[in-house]
C-alpha cells in the first residue's frame, strides 16, 4: 500500500479495470448511470433537508398542525422521557439530528442484507420506491412520521449498496481508479446537493412547504429510472449467502484492517459534526440572523445550503492538479492528511461564524457564504478519501457492510448535532459556533496524532 490511497498518479502503470467499457470520460459507463442516480437522490434529499428543520420550527410543531401528526403525542413524550422537556426549537433540531442520524444508519443494515439475501441491485430499488413514497408521505401533516420511516429505510438499502457498486467497477489494486470515481461520485451528490435546495426552497417559498416535499418525491422517481436505465452496465450481483455458503472467516490482517478504518472514520465524526450542523441550526441562524434582503428580494433561506456543494464541484479540479503537483514532489498528503487538512477548514469555516456574531447580532450575507465554501472544499478533502480508502482496503467478504459502517459514522454524527443544537437557545450565538470549532479542532487533532500508528496497521491491505 502506499502512503496516500488517495494520490492522483503513481509511477506504476495503469490497472484495467474489471470493465473495459471506459467510455465515461475514460471512467466505466456505469460510473455515469450510478452517479446521475445518486445525484437525483441527493437532489430529492437535499432539497427536502433544507427546508425541513424550518419547515417543523415554523409550521408543523405549532399549534394547530402538530396535533394532526398521527402518533406524535407518543412519540414527543417518548423524546422528553429521554431529553427532558424541549421548546419547539430544541424539539425540532432533535428530530432533524435523529431522522438524519438514522438516514446513516440504515445503511448498514441495507449492506448486511444485500450481502446476503437481496443483492445490490434489486436493494436499491425497493430503497428507490420506499424513498420516493417517504418524499410523498411528506407532502402532508398526517404522515409525517410514516414519511420519516419510509425514508429512513429506503435509504438504508440505496445510499450503502450504490456506493459499493462503485468500487466494484475497479480492480481491488486500482486505488488510484477507485479514488477518482469516488471522486467523480461526490460531482453527482453535489449537483443534486446544489439544486435540491434552491429548486425545492423556492418551490417552498412560492407554494408553500408541501410543494416542495412533493417535488422531492417525484425527483426520486428520476433517480429510480435512470438506475433501472443503466441497468445493463452495472456490476452483476455476487452469489447472495444461502444456508449452505461458508462464512465469511476474518483473519488476524483482516481484523487489524477493519479495527484502522473503524478508528479513521470515528475520528471523522468530529469534522461532521462541525460540518453538518450547516443543515440544522445553521439555517435557523441564517434565517435569524442574517439580513437576506438584497434588491428587494429576500433570499430563501434554503438557498444556502447549495453554496457547499456547488464549491464541492468546483474545487475537484483544482484539488486534482494540487494534488498532482504535491505527488510530483513527494508532498502529497496521505489519507490521514486530507482528512485532518478537512478538519481545520471545518475549523476555519466555524471560526468565520464566531467572528461575525462577535461583531454584531445581525451579519450580512457573505458570512454564511464565505462558511458554507470553507465548508464545500474541506468535504472534499475528507469524504470521497475515507469513501475510497474503504472501498479498497476493506476485507472481500464485507466490503458493502464495511461501506454501511462508514455512514454509521454519520448516524453518531447527527444524532449529536441534535442534541447539541438543543444548547442554541442556551448559549450566545458565539458560544455555539465556538464550540462547533473546538469539536471539528478535536478531529484534526486526532487525524494528526494517529496518523502514523494507523498507517502502520493499514499496509498489510
Amino acid at each position: 500500500m502506499t502512503d496516500a490511497t488517495t494520490e492522483m498518479s503513481t509511477a506504476r502503470p495503469p490497472v484495467e479495470p474489471p470493465t473495459k467499457d471506459r467510455s465515461f470520460f475514460g471512467e466505466p459507463k456505469a460510473l455515469a448511470y450510478l452517479s446521475f442516480t445518486e445525484a437525483w437522490e441527493r437532489f430529492s434529499y437535499y432539497g427536502m433537508t433544507a427546508i425541513l428543520v424550518l419547515y417543523m420550527t415554523q409550521q408543523l410543531l405549532l399549534a394547530g398542525h402538530v396535533e394532526n401528526i398521527v402518533g406524535f403525542a407518543g412519540f414527543r413524550a417518548g423524546l422528553e422521557s429521554v431529553f427532558g422537556p424541549m421548546t419547539t426549537l430544541a424539539l425540532g433540531a432533535q428530530i432533524m439530528g435523529l431522522y438524519t442520524g438514522f438516514i446513516y444508519f440504515t445503511p448498514v443494515l441495507g449492506g448486511w442484507v444485500a450481502d446476503r439475501w437481496l443483492g445490490r441491485r434489486l436493494a436499491v430499488m425497493i430503497g428507490a420506491v420506499m424513498m420516493s413514497a417517504g418524499h410523498l408521505a411528506m407532502a402532508f401533516d398526517q404522515s409525517f412520521l410514516l414519511a420519516a420511516l419510509l425514508l429512513i429505510l429506503g435509504c438504508g438499502l440505496l445510499k450503502g449498496n450504490i456506493s459499493t457498486q462503485v468500487g466494484e467497477l475497479y480492480a481491488e489494486s486500482d486505488g488510484e481508479g477507485r479514488t477518482r470515481a469516488f471522486a467523480i461520485f461526490s460531482v453527482g451528490i453535489n449537483v443534486g446537493a446544489v439544486i435540491g435546495p434552491l429548486a425545492v426552497g423556492l418551490l417552498a417559498e412560492l407554494y408553500g412547504w408541501h410543494a416542495g416535499f412533493a417535488l422531492a418525491g417525484v425527483l426520486m422517481l428520476a433517480g429510480l429510472a435512470t438506475y433501472i436505465a443503466g441497468f445493463r452496465y452495472l456490476p452483476a450481483d455476487k452469489p447472495v449467502r444461502t444456508a449452505d455458503t461458508p462464512k465469511t472467516r476474518l483473519t488476524k490482517q483482516d481484523w487489524t484492517i477493519v479495527f484502522a478504518l473503524i478508528c479513521i472514520a470515528l475520528i471523522t465524526c468530529f469534522q461532521s459534526i462541525g460540518y453538518y450542523q450547516n443543515t440544522s441550526i445553521g439555517l435557523v441562524w441564517i434565517d435569524s440572523s442574517v439580513d437576506l434582503n438584497l434588491l428587494g428580494f429576500r433570499i430563501p433561506t434554503a438557498w444556502f445550503n447549495s453554496i457547499d456543494p456547488l464549491v464541492s464541484i468546483l474545487i475537484v479540479p483544482v484539488l486534482f492538479a494540487l494534488w498532482r503537483w504535491q505527488a510530483g514532489r513527494g508532498g502529497e498528503p496521505g489519507d490521514l492528511g486530507k482528512i485532518a487538512t478537512g478538519a481545520w477548514i471545518t475549523v476555519a469555516a466555524n471560526l468565520i461564524l464566531v467572528a461575525s456574531t462577535m461583531a454584531g447580532p445581525r451579519s450580512p450575507a457573505i458570512v454564511p457564504i464565505l462558511y458554507n465554501v470553507l465548508m464545500g472544499i474541506g468535504f472534499i478533502y475528507y469524504w470521497p478519501t475515507l469513501l475510497a480508502l474503504v472501498s479498497r482496503a476493506a476485507p472481500t467478504g464485507i466490503k458493502a457492510t464495511m461501506m454501511g459502517a462508514v455512514f454509521l459514522t454519520l448516524f453518531v454524527s447527527f444524532n449529536l448535532i441534535g442534541w447539541l443544537g438543543s444548547f442554541y437557545e442556551k448559549m450566545s450565538p458565539t458560544q455555539f459556533w465556538a464550540m462547533h470549532a473546538a469539536i471539528a479542532a478535536v478531529g484534526g487533532v486526532l487525524a494528526l496524532a494517529l496518523k502514523r500508528p494507523l498507517e502502520r496497521m493499514l499496509r498489510i491491505a
